[in-house]
């Protein structure tokens, strides 16, 4: 009868790690199914077809080629290559861009380590790209003594201004200093009292656009107070009167543009900006046209300004700046490389006179489906105020996705746009994590209950390792079903139409991302990672105790090893957030996104960082590397286990040879859920395989989200005292049924018998299946001391 009860049992558990495996496979297959018929099963980064070549990104249709290629896929070469000249080498030049000498001024001269010349790459009038003549510097002057030079009204400007060209032709090493120093200088070039001529105007032209090559960061450190503010200022006044100068021509490098239109008859001048196959400023991107009357843009256009002028023969001046590095607001706060690029529309007729309107059209560089305009303002630069302001302008609702303004005089304009992030927020909790949670959920809160009120029964203490490790995993389940999902995917706007964006509120936005701050789910964030920690750390210490009792049968315990263990198991996970926590808002205290630096936004979970950043991250140092510390210390600890315990060769175990093989499974399992062995498929679901990541994403939520049930049923159902008190409840209960009918049939009363009598068989069965218990291994002298070494410790 015995070895009956041993096969059933076997065909049990055979049965179902054999459905186990089925619904795994079946969820996996499922779900590769539904991700072809939706079409959203991607092909993975090695798969994917190269179409914009050199580098070119495909954006918004269309490839954007860095800016030595042009062309639909970035195959046309827009470059010189590397050439020689007077003893000089030069790497490849963009063209419209000066290049460096390789050579550089020697250790014993003032510009140490800058280049010795440059020389530019231009296009001709006939389409032909041409290499200048070398320009060579003076290795014995600065930035600074430029500056002090520029002062002079006698001073020879066009070497000045190529020699600040050269200074500023690497903008890796420009300074805040050196910045501050070559836009006075500049800026007293395009002085008009100064006489400088049309070559060194142009070249100082060429300096203005180095300059807005500089990193964000380098010009956050510029000195924003007077006097090194009013470097900026004089450099954009005189810029447009520069803008009026130039006889109808245009001066166009990578990163601004200055043309001068004249009126005759006409009224009206409409200025256009094309998008191009990059993202530098080309001659064949800016366009004039005085035969119209109101904004006409295209899909191709990113900017236009049309002026309307109140009198006839005008002179009409603009630039375009690529970004807004010289306009440094103290309401707008850009923190992204989004374009911001600044217009500046001017008329040369005196401000008594002047009754210009102008019309603006923005069409902003932005990816649409990372990022959506959450609002805008039309600004122009007030030089009074040194900032952005509003009077004058509004917004002009339109019916495309252009951004319209108007405003009733000339100056600076732009538009400031905050954009808010589109996050891929994901879909509730499915099924599978609902119930596997809700069983876990139950299972630890009854094996809690029941390691409690069954310790004196067991004649042993409430094992505190046990109970602690299911309370943290209780509290984390709990955490884990009800705060993961960030509210903020509830508040998400999901019309992406700019149009229907209020056009009356023109406010100025302070700064160009918009935080949706969720304090809540910070809080979330940071309670998961505490209990999840504090889980992982008892499951090290389970592993640690289990050692000690069962390799080194260390007994008794040390004193006051409770109080060591509850410090270790609650306290260094404490300290482990609070210092990430710490340490992340310290070091982003003036961001208001410095939440986004700890947690996602798309789940209230740590950030996960580019690969880039991976070192760096806190994600790796207060997560990662000691969850795989905890996880390596038990998977050793559950070998040598398994080794020198569990499948150690007994002679003397005679009595369970054939429930023995049986027993060794289930100890083994027993050992391994506490451990959190299953753990280690999250380190399989990073294979850069969508099907493998698929199917071993559902075995890692099957087997550990029902964690906290594999826990119930191996060491609280399997126990004999939780199986007695289960058959009493079946016999009181089939007693409190026979009751009610009084005359029960003899057949429905020896079915009974037999269910009873079935039920009955299995306590006493499974009494031989408990883990490392003394009806096994009483016979093993290794062990006789280990007999409290319940599986609940």
């Amino acid at each position: 009868m015995a070895s009956c009860h041993v096969c059933d049992l076997r065909v049990l558990v055979a049965t179902v790690c054999g459905l186990l495996t089925a619904i795994v496979l079946g969820l996996g297959i499922w779900r590769i199914v539904i991700s072809v018929e939706t079409g959203t099963l991607t092909p993975t980064a090695n798969t994917t077809i190269k179409f914009c070549r050199n580098g070119g990104t495909w954006e918004n249709g269309r490839c954007v080629c860095p800016e030595e290629w042009r062309g639909w896929r970035c195959t046309i070469a827009y470059f010189c290559e590397s050439s020689t000249s007077d003893d000089l080498t030069f790497a490849r030049i963009p063209v419209g861009k000066y290049g460096s000498s390789q050579e550089t001024c020697g250790e014993n001269t003032l510009n140490v380590g800058y280049p010795i010349a440059t020389r530019m790459c231009s296009i001709s009038i006939y389409g032909e790209i041409v290499l200048e003549n070398v320009t060579k510097g003076n290795c014995d002057e600065n930035l600074k003594t430029l500056e002090n030079k520029i002062d002079n009204m006698g001073a020879q400007l066009e070497n000045i201004s190529s020699e600040t060209q050269i200074l500023t032709s690497n903008v890796s090493k420009m300074t805040p200093e050196n910045i501050t120093s070559a836009a006075r200088v500049v800026g007293q070039i395009f002085n008009t009292s100064r006489n400088a001529s049309p070559e060194a105007k142009d070249t100082a032209v060429s300096t203005v656009s180095q300059l807005l090559s500089v990193s964000e960061d380098v010009f956050q450190e510029v000195p924003g107070a007077p006097p090194d503010d009013d470097a900026f200022t004089t450099l954009i006044q005189q810029m447009e009167s520069y803008s009026l100068s130039l006889e109808s021509t245009s001066v166009v490098k990578p990163n601004v543009a200055v043309q001068t239109v004249l009126f005759s008859t006409k009224s009206t001048v409409l200025f256009s900006v094309k998008k191009g196959d990059s993202d530098s400023l080309i001659s064949g991107s800016i366009t004039v046209d005085t035969n119209v009357s109101n904004p006409n843009p295209d899909a191709e256009t990113e900017l236009q300004i049309l002026l309307n002028t109140s009198k006839s023969n005008t002179k009409c001046g603009f630039i375009v700046y690529q970004n807004s590095k010289f306009f440094r607001s103290k309401i707008f706060k850009p923190k992204s490389n989004f374009s911001q690029k600044i217009i500046s529309g001017k008329t040369d007729e005196t401000k008594k006179d002047q009754r210009t309107s102008v019309e603006i059209v923005f069409n902003p560089r932005y990816d649409p489906k990372t990022f959506q305009i959450h609002s805008y303002a039309c600004v122009y630069w007030n030089f009074i105020k040194r900032d952005w302001d509003t009077n004058g302008c509004h917004k002009r609702r339109g019916t495309d996705e252009f951004l319209y303004c108007h405003c009733n005089h000339t100056t600076n304009f732009a538009v400031l746009m905050s954009f808010e992030k589109k996050y891929k927020y994901p879909a509730s909790l499915d099924i599978l994590s609902n119930v596997g949670c809700a069983l876990s959920i139950t299972g630890l809160a009854l094996t809690i209950v029941f390691q409690i009120v069954t310790r004196n029964v067991r004649k042993t203490s409430v094992t505190w390792v046990f109970v602690s490790l299911c309370t943290s995993m209780l509290i984390f389940n709990l955490l884990f079903a009800f705060g993961i999902e960030n509210s903020n995917k509830n508040l998400v706007k999901r019309d992406n139409d700019t149009n229907k964006m209020d056009s009356d509120k023109n406010e100025i936005p302070t700064q160009d991302t918009v935080v949706i701050s969720n304090p809540t789910c910070t809080v979330m964030a940071v309670l998961l990672h505490y209990f999840l920690l504090v889980t992982f750390t008892w499951t090290g210490i389970s592993a640690a105790q289990l050692y000690f009792l069962l390799i080194r049968t260390m007994k008794p315990l040390p004193q006051h090893f409770i109080v060591f263990i509850s410090l270790i198991g609650w306290g260094v996970p404490a300290i482990v957030v609070a210092l990430t926590v710490g340490i992340i808002f310290s070091q982003n205290r003036n961001d208001p996104q410095w939440e986004l630096e700890y947690r996602q936004e798309e789940i209230c979970w740590l950030a996960v960082p580019d690969k880039k950043d991976l070192i760096t991250s806190p994600f790796l140092w207060s997560f990662i590397l000691p969850v795989t510390i905890i996880l390596i210390n038990n998977i050793v600890i559950f070998i040598i286990i398994i080794v020198k315990v569990i499948w150690k060769n007994n002679r003397n175990l005679t009595s369970t040879k054939k429930v023995s093989s049986l027993k060794k499974i289930l100890s083994m399992l027993s050992i391994a859920v506490v451990f959190g062995i299953t753990w280690i498929l999250a380190y399989l679901m990073l294979i850069d395989n969508d099907v493998i990541r698929t199917v071993f994403s559902y075995m890692f939520c099957l087997f550990n989200t029902t964690q906290g049930l594999q826990i119930f049923v191996l060491y609280t159902v399997r126990t004999k005292i939780f199986q007695d008190e289960a058959s009493k409840v079946l016999k009181l209960l089939s007693l409190s049924t026979g009751r009610k009918k009084s005359l029960p049939s003899v057949t429905s009363l020896s079915l009974r018998v037999r269910m009873y009598n079935m039920l009955r068989s299995f306590p006493a069965l499974n009494e031989h299946f408990r883990l490392l218990e003394p009806s096994v291994i009483t016979e093993e002298t290794t062990l006789s001391e280990s007999d409290q070494a319940n599986p609940s410790i």
